[in-house]
C-alpha cells in the first residue's frame, strides 16, 4: 500500500507526512495508551483516541494521494486509505491501528531496504574528494578540490584519496583503486604513472601533478554516472506501476462482491486490509537498485534502469577487436632463428637495439626480453630511422633491427619467411648476417574465449566482430575465439549499419576507443570497456566497465539477468500471496486485525527476496572456472597496430 520513490530520486509527494519512524513510535504510544484506558474501563475514550488518530493518518495519506493524482502519478495508497476508513466504519478500530502500524513500519522497512540496496552507489557518492593539499612555493595549503587546476602540484597524505587525475611525481606509490575498478589488491605505481582520482594512497605521502580539474577527473565522472543511475527508473518498473491500477480495481471489486454476498460490510473491510499492490511496487525498484549497486561493487557503472533491464535480455553481442577482444598492442609470439643462433641470443640482440626506440614493436620486444630474463645490454652509436628500424653497436657487434627492406639495405639480402595474417615481423641482422625474425601479434585476451562461452550460457545467440583492421588479422583472432561472423576494414558508419541491422535483438556492442562512440550509441546496449569514465566512448555508452577486463562484460549481463529474474520472482511471490489472502478474507476466514499482520508479512517477504539481487553469483558453465582477470599490458591501447601494421612490418 506504499508508494515508491518519485522518478527524480527525491522523496515522494508525501513529504509532508511525518517520518515513518516517528509515525511508528507515535502509533505504538497511542496503542499502549488505548490499552491502558480500556483496562481502566474508560469507554469510549480508547475508541475515540484510536479512531481519531488513524483518521488523521488516513487524511494525510489521502491528501498526498490527491497530490499524486494531480501530478499524474499512481496514487496506490487508495487501498490503504480505504482500508483505514472501512475498518473504522465497521468498528474494527484495533484493526485500523494495526494497519497504520504496519503501514508506517512497512514504510520504514522500505526505506531501510532502499538504503541497503544502494549501499555501493551511495558509498561512491559519499567518498567524493573534498580537499586538496596544493604545494606552491615550498608551502602547502588546503584548498577545495574543485579549485585545483591542471599543472598544480599536490601532496597526497597516507590514507587520503587522490583528489584529481594526475601524474605521480614521487618515485613509487601504492594505491587502493577498489572504489574505481572493484579490485581489492593494492596497485603499485612508479614515477610518471597516471593516477586516477578516487584512488586511496597507501602508507607514504606522495606528490602528484594534476592533469585535469576535479570536474573532469575520473572519480567525478563516475559520481555523475552513479547519480544518474540511482535516480533512473526502468521501463519494467513503470510497467509494474501501470499493472498496479487494475489490481487495485480488482481488489475493490472482490471486496464489493464479498460484501454483497455476505451482507456484512465487515467483509469489505477485511478484503481491503489484505489487498495490496505493494509486491508489485516494491519488488522491481528494490531489485533494480540492488542490481546497479552490485554492478558498482564489480567495477561496472550502469547508467540507468533501462540499461540494466536491456542487459537481462541481450541476444546478440558485437565486439570491436583491437583493445577489446585483444589488448590493443603487440606481444612477441615467435622467434625464428638463423642456424647459428638461439632464441635467447636473438631476443637479447634485438632488445639491445630496440631499447632506445619508442616504437610500439620495440617496446614489445624489450618487454618480452625482460620477462624472459634476456635483459638488453647497453649499446653505442644508436641510430633510428623513423618507421624503418634501428642500428646499434654492442661490444663491437653491429646490430640492425626493423623492416625487412631496411635490414637488407643495412646488412645485405637474406632468406626468411614473412609474417602470417594478423602478424608483424621485426627482422634482425648482426655484423651483416641475418640473425633471426621476431614475430609479434596483437594477441587475444586470455579471458576472451571464456567470456564468450559465459555469454552463450547466458542466452546470447549471435556474436559479431566489427573492426577497422584488415581481414587477415580479424579472421585470425575470430578463429581463435570461435566467432563466425567477422566484418573487417569497417569505418565507424559501417559498424553503426551492422549493429542497426543485426538480429536477434537486443544487440549489445562492446568497444573501447573513441571511434567506437557512434556504434555504442547506436546499439540497444553499449558497453565501454576500460573507458575510465571520461572518454567519448563512455559518454555514448549505457554501461561503463571501469577496469580493463573483458570478463566484466559477461558479469554485467549476468547481473542484468539475475536482477530481472529476482524482480519477477518477487512480484509473483507477493502478488500470489496477496491474492490468496484476499480470497480467504472474502470467505470470512481472515479477521481484519489478523489480515493486517499477514499483509506486512507479504511485504517483508517481497523486499527480502528482491534484495537477493545484491548477491554475487559465479558466471555459468565453464566460464566460472576459466575466466581469468588477466590485466592488459601497460600503456596505450589506441588500435594503431591493426590498422597501420605499425609502420615497420
Amino acid at each position: 500500500m506504499r508508494r515508491k520513490p518519485a522518478a527524480n530520486g527525491h522523496a515522494p509527494a508525501r513529504a509532508r507526512m511525518p517520518s515513518q519512524y516517528l509515525v511508528v513510535g507515535v502509533t505504538l504510544v497511542v496503542g499502549a495508551a488505548a490499552l491502558i484506558l480500556q483496562a481502566a474501563r474508560l469507554q469510549p475514550v480508547p475508541l475515540l483516541l484510536v479512531s481519531g488518530y488513524v483518521l488523521v493518518i488516513a487524511l494525510l495519506r489521502g491528501w498526498d494521494m490527491v497530490r499524486d493524482f494531480a501530478r499524474r502519478r499512481g496514487g496506490v495508497d487508495v487501498l490503504a486509505v480505504a482500508a483505514i476508513f472501512s475498518t473504522v466504519a465497521v468498528g474494527e478500530y484495533w484493526a485500523s491501528l494495526v494497519i497504520v502500524l504496519m503501514l508506517s513500519g512497512g514504510g520504514a522497512l522500505e526505506e531501510y531496504a532502499q538504503r541497503h540496496a544502494k549501499a555501493e552507489l551511495t558509498s561512491l557518492l559519499a567518498r567524493s574528494p573534498q580537499v586538496a593539499h596544493r604545494i606552491d612555493g615550498g608551502t602547502t595549503a588546503d584548498v577545495p578540490a574543485e579549485d585545483v587546476e591542471a599543472g598544480n602540484v599536490l601532496l597526497v597524505k597516507p590514507g587520503e584519496m587522490v583528489p584529481v587525475d594526475g601524474v605521480l611525481l614521487s618515485p613509487v606509490a601504492t594505491l587502493d583503486e577498489s572504489s574505481i575498478t572493484g579490485e581489492s589488491l593494492p596497485v603499485e605505481h612508479a614515477l610518471g604513472d597516471a593516477l586516477f582520482s578516487g584512488s586511496v594512497n597507501g602508507e607514504h605521502a606522495v606528490t602528484v601533478r594534476a592533469t585535469s580539474t576535479a570536474a573532469d577527473s575520473l572519480y567525478q565522472q563516475i559520481i555523475e554516472l552513479v547519480r544518474a543511475a540511482s535516480e533512473s527508473r526502468a521501463p519494467f518498473v513503470r510497467l509494474a506501476d501501470r499493472v498496479a491500477l487494475p489490481f487495485t480495481l480488482a481488489a475493490f471489486a472482490l471486496a464489493g462482491v464479498a460484501w454483497l454476498l455476505s451482507g456484512t460490510p465487515t467483509r469489505f473491510a477485511e478484503v481491503l486490509v489484505v489487498a495490496t499492490p505493494c509486491p508489485l511496487l516494491l519488488a522491481a525498484p528494490v531489485a533494480f537498485i540492488a542490481g546497479m549497486s552490485r554492478a558498482a561493487r564489480n567495477g561496472i557503472i550502469i547508467r540507468n534502469g533501462s540499461a540494466l533491464e536491456m542487459l537481462g535480455r541481450v541476444r546478440t553481442a558485437a565486439f570491436d577487436k583491437t583493445g577489446t577482444l585483444t589488448h590493443g598492442r603487440p606481444v612477441l609470439s615467435d622467434i625464428r632463428c638463423a642456424p647459428d643462433r638461439t632464441p635467447a641470443e636473438v631476443l637479447s640482440l634485438a632488445a639491445t637495439a630496440e631499447q632506445y626506440s619508442l616504437h610500439v614493436a620495440a617496446q614489445a620486444i624489450v618487454r618480452a626480453a625482460e620477462q624472459q630474463h634476456c635483459s638488453p645490454e647497453p649499446a653505442t652509436n644508436v641510430r633510428e630511422v623513423t618507421s624503418q628500424g634501428v642500428v646499434a653497436h654492442r661490444n663491437g657487434t653491429r646490430i640492425v633491427a626493423g623492416r625487412r627492406t631496411f635490414v637488407e639495405q643495412e646488412g645485405g639480402p637474406f632468406d626468411a619467411d614473412g609474417p602470417g595474417g594478423g602478424e608483424m615481423a621485426v627482422y634482425l641482422a648482426a655484423d651483416g648476417r641475418y640473425a633471426g625474425t621476431l614475430v609479434l601479434r596483437d594477441a587475444a585476451r586470455a579471458e576472451a574465449r571464456a567470456t564468450l562461452d559465459a555469454l552463450r550460457s547466458l542466452g546470447v545467440a549471435r556474436f559479431l566482430m566489427l573492426t577497422g583492421d584488415g581481414t587477415a588479422a580479424a579472421q585470425q583472432v575470430a578463429s581463435e575465439l570461435g566467432i563466425d561472423e567477422v566484418r573487417a576494414e569497417c569505418l565507424p558508419k559501417d559498424k553503426v549499419d551492422a549493429v542497426s541491422s543485426a538480429q536477434p535483438r537486443p544487440v549489445m556492442m562492446v568497444g573501447d576507443g573513441v571511434n567506437d562512440a557512434p556504434v555504442l550509441a547506436a546499439a540497444d546496449i553499449g558497453v565501454a570497456m576500460g573507458a575510465k569514465g571520461a572518454t567519448a566512448a563512455s559518454e555514448s555508452a549505457d554501461v561503463v566497465v571501469l577496469v580493463d577486463d573483458l570478463a566484466r562484460t559477461a558479469t554485467a549481463v549476468s547481473i542484468g539477468k539475475d536482477t530481472m529474474r529476482t524482480a519477477m520472482q518477487s512480484i509473483w511471490l507477493g502478488m500470489g500471496l496477496s491474492a490468496l489472502l484476499m480470497v480467504i478474507a472474502a470467505f470470512g476466514y481472515l479477521p481484519a486485525i489478523l489480515g493486517a499482520g499477514f499483509q506486512e508479512v507479504v511485504d517483508l517477504l517481497t523486499i527480502l527476496n528482491a534484495l537477493r539481487a545484491l548477491r554475487d553469483r559465479p558466471l555459468p558453465g565453464r566460464a566460472a572456472a576459466s575466466v581469468t582477470k588477466a590485466p592488459s599490458p601497460a600503456g596505450p591501447a589506441d588500435g594503431t597496430l591493426g590498422r597501420t601494421r605499425a609502420g615497420r612490418t
